[in-house]
């Protein structure tokens, strides 16, 4: 790079912050402008006019052309109608995505949320708790990239007998022979799942975690006079009173997952029936060329998401309600 083109960018850059300020005093001066005045709506509307613009630009039009791009060929040359999502239920390496997908989003949230359960059940009120809780949340501030380096060393397989991976080297020690295990279909699905529940289950234990130090103490001992079971009282005082929060958990993990990328790219690149909804989506758009393919799994990630967050909605309005 020359220094001629280091000081065009710097000069682009120059001009892009001053053209921001610019933006910003106008922006202020109309709001300024307009509270003299008494227009409160008005100055709503200056301040959230920017945010509107940018969310429109960089979300509801892409959201509108990958549609759009969902119903034309490859190159986007030609109109094919549902094609393509012909293809995603007609094609047996689609179809294995799909259930792929599925599979993920039901065993991940449901598993991550359970454990983090029992671990925040567990450690409640533990000496050395604080311990215990950074211990099973260190995995949360390792990359999904890192993660996955991690576990596709312990699952590692060597044809030489030489075992560097740590679950075949166990084999080896037993007098088992080791297994290739990413290339060990459908079981590499599970082994690939194992990764993001080691990362969320420490974020499913520090909310829920939460959520039973704002249980009230009163009703616990109310039902320990009553004779119920540490059981009864986990299942029937414990878990409703809780609720809102594994809901919180599930849903959030839920949505992680359905986004899942990072750890079926590093591991498998979605070889050996792995592949994965959005995995599929980067693959059909940026390696095959296929935009209109490519496209078509964006618009079923959407829609995937669609009932998750309508539940969501309607569950926080009835929270307020009843908060009322």
């Amino acid at each position: 790079m020359t220094i001629s083109d280091l000081t065009d960018r710097f000069g682009l850059l120059a001009v892009g912050l001053a053209a921001f300020v610019v933006v910003m005093l106008a922006l202020y001066g109309l709001a300024e402008l307009a509270s003299r005045r008494n227009r409160s709506r008005l100055v709503a509307t200056v301040f959230l006019f920017p945010a509107v613009l940018f969310l429109g630009v960089g979300l509801v039009y892409p959201a509108v052309r990958t549609v759009v791009m969902s119903f034309f060929s490859d190159d986007g040359s030609a109109f094919v109608g549902f094609e393509n999502y012909g293809w995603v239920f007609s094609n047996d390496d689609a179809l294995q995505t799909l259930v792929n997908t599925a599979l993920w989003i039901v065993i991940v949230p449901l598993l991550s949320t359970a454990l983090g359960l029992v671990y925040a059940v567990l450690v409640d009120g533990r000496k050395g708790e604080r311990v215990y809780k950074a211990l099973v949340f260190l995995p949360m501030g390792i990359s999904f990239v890192g993660a996955s380096i991690i576990w596709k060393f312990i699952y590692e397989y060597d044809a030489s007998g030489a075992q560097i991976g740590l679950l075949n080297q166990v084999l080896v020690w037993v007098g088992i022979d080791p297994v290739n295990w990413l290339l060990n279909f459908p079981f590499n699905n599970f082994l690939l799942m194992v990764v993001l529940i080691w990362i969320e289950v420490g974020f499913a234990t520090v909310v829920l975690s939460a959520a039973l130090k704002g249980v009230p103490t009163e009703i616990i001992e109310a039902a320990r006079i009553d004779g119920a079971s540490p059981s009864e009282i986990f299942w029937n005082v414990t878990v409703p009173s809780i609720r809102s929060a594994i809901v919180v958990v599930a849903v959030t993990v839920f949505i992680a997952t359905l986004k899942l990328y990072d750890i079926v790219k590093a591991m498998t690149g979605g070889h050996h029936g792995t592949d994965v909804l959005a995995q599929n989506m980067m693959d059909q758009a940026f390696r095959l060329g296929n935009d209109g393919r490519g496209a078509t799994m964006a618009v079923l990630l959407f829609v995937l998401v669609i009932p998750v967050v309508i539940y969501q909605v309607r569950n926080m309005r009835r929270q307020e309600l009843e908060a009322r």
